[in-house]
C-alpha cells in the first residue's frame, strides 16, 4: 500500500518579523523530521506573516523574505517543505530555483509557495486566484500565477496550491487532479468568522469528492490587528470524509498517514478521465523529489481528529487569542480597562485575564455623580473573583471643574448630552494617562451594537488602543458572559451585572433603552443592514417596525465618522466594522 505522511505546521507567525518567522519555521521543520514526515506544509505567506499589506511596497522587505529561503532550504534534508512566501519576477515566472531572485523584475510580486528539498528550492507555485473582497486586497499587490507544478515524491503525485485556489470548482485543484495529482497540499491564511470553519470543511469535502483527491488544508493561526486566524487545519479524503483536524486557535503539528492507494482505486471505480485543455496542459510542470528509505521506515500514525467548537466557544477563544497576540506582538505587557459595573467592561476584563493573566490586567473604576452603589459593588466583586488589581478614581471633582469652566459659555443652554459626554471624556483622559505613565495598553469596551449606531463618545469611551468586543453584538455579549461563567468552578462575572438593565449612568435613572430600541430588536436590524446590506424595505418585510428601522439605519449612516476614528478591534462576524465595511463619511445617499 502506498502511504504518504504529511505534517501540517499550523504556526503563528508575526507580520514583518522575517527572522522570527524563519526561526519558527525551522523549529517546526525539525519537529516534522522527528515525525518522519515526507512533506511538511506551512501556511500561506508564512515567511512574511499575513497580510503584509503595504510592507510589500518596500523592495528591501521583499528581498529579505526571499533570502530567508536559502536558510530554510538548508533544513530540508530528508524532508520536503512547502513554505508560503513572496515570490518576485523571473523566479516566480520560471518556477525555478533561487539563483534568479536578484535579477527578477522588482515590480512583479506573487503570493507563492516555495518547494524546498535537498537543501535548495526545487520549485515554486504562484497563487492563481487572488481574492480582492472583504478584508482581502491581494489584487493590489500580487500578479496571478500561470504554472502548475506537480511534485513526484516516492511514487506519490502532489499538487500544491494556495488558499483561494481551492475555493472555486474550476480552479487549479481540478487541473492538478486531472494531471495526476493524488494529494493536494493547500496552504492558507484564512481569517476566522462565526461558522466559517464548518463552511470551509463542506467546501473542501466537495472539492475532494469531485476531483477524487485527498485534500490537506494547512491554515495559519493567531491574531493580526483585527483579523483572527483559527487554525483548524484539516485533511479530507477522496470521499469527502474529514480524517484529521488540528486544534482550534493554537499552534499545532498535525501528522497523518494518507492512503494514496485508495485514491487510485477510487478513480478506477468511478471511471474518472484525465482531460486537460492545451493551455492547462502547457502550464503543468513536473518536479521530482525523494525522501530516503531510511527516513520512511516508521510505524503507522493515527491522526488527531479534534472536535469542532460550538459557536460561542469559538468566538470566546477568538477574542482571547486576539487580545493575547495584539498585546504580545506589539510589545505591551499589561493592559488597563475602565470598569463600570456593566457587562461590557466585565466581559472585556475577563477576556483579558484569560489572555494575559490577572497580574497583567489593571481595572480603573471612575464613579461620577450618577454612578450607582451597585456598580461600585459589582466592580469590586468582579476584581475579587478574577484576581485583577483595580483602583478607584472619582471623576466628580474634575467634572465639577469642567462645568464651572464652561458655565459662562453655556449660560442659558439646557443640560443635554454635552454634559454626559464630558464624563466619558474625563474617563478617557484618565485611562490614557495610565497608558502614558505606565506603558499599559488601553482596552476599550464598546460592543458592535453601540459602535454601529454611534452610542459611544468620541474621545471618551472610544479612546484606547484595542477594541476587544467591537464586533460582538450586545445580545452576544451576554451569551459570552454566561458561557464564561459556566467554565470555572465559580462564576467570574457577578450575576447582578448580567441581570441589571444596561445603562451608561451619565444622568439620573438612565437606561440604554431610553435612547435605543431593545437590543433584542436592534441587533437583528443591525445584522441585516450592516452585515447583509439589506434595504429598509427588506428589513421591514422581516417583521420590524418601519419607523424603528429607519431610525436605526439613520443612526448607522450618521456615525461613520465616529467609527473611522475608533481603535482597531477583533473581527468575529461575517462583516465587521473595519476593513470589511468601507463606507464614505461624506455620503449623501439615503434609502430611508
Amino acid at each position: 500500500m502506498r502511504v504518504f505522511r504529511i505534517a501540517m505546521a499550523q504556526i503563528n507567525p508575526t507580520v514583518g518579523d522575517i527572522p522570527g518567522n524563519a526561526r519558527l519555521i525551522k523549529t517546526w521543520i525539525r519537529e516534522a523530521k522527528k515525525a518522519k514526515a515526507d512533506v511538511v506544509a506551512f501556511p500561506e505567506l508564512a515567511v512574511t506573516g499575513y497580510p503584509p499589506e503595504d510592507l510589500l511596497l518596500k523592495p528591501q522587505f521583499v528581498a529579505d523574505n526571499q533570502r530567508v529561503l536559502d536558510e530554510l532550504a538548508r533544513e530540508c534534508v530528508g524532508i520536503v517543505a512547502v513554505v508560503g512566501y513572496v515570490g518576485q519576477g523571473s523566479m516566480a515566472k520560471a518556477q525555478s530555483g533561487l539563483p534568479s531572485v536578484l535579477s527578477a523584475d522588482r515590480h512583479e510580486l506573487y503570493n507563492a509557495a516555495a518547494i524546498l528539498a535537498e537543501r535548495r528550492c526545487i520549485g515554486t507555485y504562484c497563487k492563481w486566484l487572488l481574492p480582492n473582497y472583504g478584508v482581502f486586497d491581494e489584487g493590489r499587490y500580487f500578479h496571478p500565477g500561470s504554472r502548475l507544478p506537480l511534485i513526484g515524491l516516492n511514487g506519490v503525485t502532489i499538487g500544491v496550491n494556495i488558499c483561494e485556489d481551492i475555493w472555486l470548482p474550476d480552479g487549479p485543484t481540478r487541473a492538478q487532479a486531472a494531471a495526476g495529482a493524488e494529494v493536494i497540499v493547500n496552504i492558507n491564511a484564512s481569517p476566522f468568522h462565526i461558522g466559517k470553519s464548518r463552511f470551509r470543511e463542506q467546501m473542501l469535502a466537495t472539492r475532494a469528492r469531485e476531483n477524487g483527491v485527498i485534500v490537506t488544508y494547512t491554515n495559519t493561526v493567531g491574531g493580526q490587528d483585527e483579523l483572527i486566524f483559527d487554525g483548524n487545519s484539516v485533511i479530507v479524503d477522496q470521499n469527502g470524509e474529514v480524517i484529521a483536524r488540528a486544534k482550534s486557535f493554537e499552534e499545532d503539528l498535525l501528522v497523518a498517514d494518507l492512503n494514496v492507494e485508495a485514491v487510485g482505486r477510487g478513480r478506477l471505480a468511478h471511471g474518472r478521465k484525465k482531460s486537460l485543455s492545451g493551455r492547462i496542459a502547457a502550464a503543468v510542470e513536473r518536479i521530482v523529489a525523494t525522501v530516503p528509505a531510511s527516513v520512511r521506515t516508521r510505524s503507522r500514525i493515527v491522526p488527531s481528529l479534534e472536535a469542532p467548537l460550538g459557536e460561542f466557544d469559538e468566538v470566546y477563544k477568538a477574542l482571547v487569542l486576539g487580545v493575547r497576540d495584539y498585546v504580545r506582538k506589539n510589545g505591551f505587557k499589561r493592559v488597563v480597562i475602565g470598569l463600570s459595573g456593566g457587562v461590557d467592561s466585565a466581559l472585556t476584563a475577563v477576556i483579558a485575564v484569560d489572555a494575559l493573566g490577572a497580574d497583567n490586567v489593571l481595572g480603573i473604576f471612575m464613579p461620577s455623580p450618577y454612578t450607582s452603589r451597585e456598580s461600585g459593588e459589582d466592580v469590586a466583586e468582579l476584581a475579587r473573583r478574577s484576581g485583577i488589581d483595580y483602583q478607584t478614581i472619582a471623576i466628580t471633582p474634575t467634572f465639577d471643574g469642567y462645568l464651572r469652566s464652561l458655565a459662562p459659555a453655556f449660560q442659558g443652554k439646557p443640560v443635554d448630552t454635552t454634559e454626559e459626554n464630558l464624563q466619558a471624556r474625563i474617563r478617557g483622559n484618565i485611562l490614557m494617562a495610565f497608558s502614558n505613565k505606565f506603558g499599559h495598553l488601553v482596552l476599550t469596551t464598546g460592543n458592535k451594537s453601540e459602535m454601529s449606531v454611534g452610542y459611544a463618545t468620541l474621545y471618551g469611551d472610544m479612546a484606547g488602543g484595542f477594541a476587544v468586543i467591537k464586533d460582538v453584538p450586545k445580545t452576544m455579549v451576554y451569551e459570552l458572559a454566561r458561557l464564561r461563567n459556566q467554565q470555572g468552578q465559580t462564576t467570574v462575572i457577578p450575576k447582578r451585572t448580567l441581570d441589571r438593565p444596561p445603562t451608561a449612568e451619565l444622568k439620573p435613572d438612565q437606561k440604554d433603552e431610553d435612547s435605543l430600541p431593545p437590543y433584542a430588536v436592534l441587533d437583528p436590524i443591525l445584522k441585516a443592514y450592516v452585515e447583509e446590506d439589506r434595504s429598509v424595505e427588506e428589513i421591514v418585510a422581516m417583521g420590524f417596525d418601519r419607523d424603528t428601522v429607519a431610525r436605526v439605519v439613520g443612526l448607522v449612516d450618521r456615525s461613520e465618522y465616529k467609527r473611522r476614528q475608533a481603535p482597531v478591534g477583533i473581527k468575529i462576524t461575517h462583516r465587521g466594522l473595519g476593513k470589511d465595511r468601507r463606507m464614505p463619511i461624506t455620503n449623501g445617499y439615503r434609502n430611508y
